[in-house]
């Protein structure tokens, strides 16, 4: 995912959470709103979770799902908070499960 597709800045994160339009399973909580460009991602990930090197892991693999399920012309920012069932599935499990919360968010647009 290129820097450009990212949300990075504190205010931005605050701005679309306060929204308070979100989509919940186990593994992820997807925050979004309409925007006026193109897709942009944020990634949070809890120190909870692990050290370092597993966040920038679990980040790594959350921008690998991104590529592969999002679709890049979508006109929207979303925040991803990684939950800690995260660590309990597979790749392939939390790749699907961020694929349905995905469709359950495009469905109530």
């Amino acid at each position: 995912m290129k820097k450009e597709y990212r949300v990075r800045k504190s205010k931005e994160f605050n701005d679309i959470i306060h929204l308070k339009q979100s989509a919940v399973n186990k593994q992820f909580v997807v925050y979004y709103r309409k925007n006026k460009d193109h897709l942009h991602v944020g990634i949070s990930v809890s120190k909870k979770l692990g050290n370092a090197v597993i966040r920038n892991k679990i980040k790594r693999q959350v921008r690998m799902m991104i590529n592969h399920l999002f679709k890049m012309e979508d006109s929207n920012d979303y925040i991803i908070i990684v939950r800690n069932q995260y660590l309990n599935r597979t790749f392939k499990e939390n790749e699907e499960s961020l694929f349905s919360l995905y469709n359950k968010i495009s469905k109530r647009r």
